[in-house]
């Protein structure tokens, strides 16, 4: 029998075997304890987003807006039309949160009325694009060849009417209304989604796993439902939580320039636009109003960033 045989070692004329050492480290622990728990991808995202301190806190800003703008009302028991001539003017107090107007109506109500609105109207432009630029930009980029020219030449000409006399024409064939400012805020905005979506299903529509659903028979809109836009859904996600607020601005400056919701509606950005003509001598009327826009945005920003970070796959561990 040799060395080998024995598994021993000889060092400085002593033979030295396996018996002689004890294993650290690894005492009391199975396979299964060495191993992390399995984590699914949304699992995985929302573990990396909640590690993002600051995105966490926009989740928050965002959870608190809402909840003040829907149950607002309902604290402050006042109407957002009722006009009461003898608080016209009020400055911030303890019945008036956020004072009065010059016809006497709570601004406090009518910020969170307001509110209701332009996320109404953030979150309707943000599904029309959504929807018109995901679906145009699979078929693009799935289809390829006259399909893509067709699709790609039309967003062309879409990209480039010019968005102010649209919201114009729609305004005036339409009437001044949420639907009417809906769609003059969503014709052009899926243009940027379509060329997105596009490019991503062209860098993976030759994966392995697309080439075997063809191979079996799926057919174009099954690939495109249940292969593509999942694989995309992750930059459709960030490139969503940062539009909503671009629509929130977008009506706030319609709404300033007299060409957004008609009143007895109203919205954050009339408020603005009502209360920068009494700036000098009441600033609250002007101040509350773009200090519900500020943080909105702010919030689906660092929500927007937080997700961007969570879904790279780069920055995985």
């Amino acid at each position: 029998m040799n060395s080998l045989e024995i598994n021993a070692k000889i060092i400085n004329d002593e033979i030295i075997t396996d018996d002689m050492f004890e294993r650290v480290g690894t005492k009391g622990l199975s396979g299964e304890t060495l191993n992390k728990p399995s984590l699914t991808y949304w699992a995985d995202v929302w573990r990396r987003f909640r590690a993002n301190k600051l995105a966490i806190v926009g989740l928050i800003l965002l959870i608190l807006v809402v909840l003040t703008i829907y149950i607002g009302p309902l604290l402050s028991g006042k109407d957002y039309q009722y006009m009461d001539s003898s608080v016209k003017s009020l400055k911030p107090n303890s019945e008036y949160w956020f004072g009065t107007d010059d016809m006497g109506r709570d601004i406090f109500t009518r910020v969170c009325v307001g509110g209701r609105i332009s996320i109404l109207i953030g979150l309707s432009c943000t599904l029309v694009m959504f929807v018109i630029g995901s679906l145009l930009g699979a078929i693009a980029g799935l289809k390829g060849g006259l399909a893509d020219n067709i699709i790609m030449r039309f967003s062309e000409f879409i990209g480039n009417l010019p968005y102010l006399i649209i919201v114009l024409i729609l305004s005036i064939v339409l009437g001044r209304s949420i639907f009417s400012l809906v769609l003059a805020m969503s014709l052009t905005s899926w243009v940027g989604t379509t060329r997105m979506v596009r490019g991503q299903i062209l860098q993976i529509k030759e994966q392995d796993y697309v080439e075997a659903a063809r191979a079996l028979g799926s057919d174009t809109k099954r690939i495109i439902m249940k292969h593509l836009l999942p694989n995309t859904l992750g930059i459709i996600m960030v490139t969503i939580t940062m539009s909503v607020p671009s629509f929130i601005f977008g009506e706030a400056f319609l709404s300033y320039i007299g060409l957004g919701v008609r009143a007895p509606k109203t919205s954050w950005g009339a408020l603005a636009s009502a209360g920068q003509q009494r700036l000098m001598f009441y600033p609250h009327e002007l101040f509350f109003p773009c200090l519900m826009i500020v943080l909105t945005m702010l919030a689906f920003h660092l929500i927007g960033d937080g997700l961007s970070d969570a879904l790279d796959p780069k920055l995985r561990k």
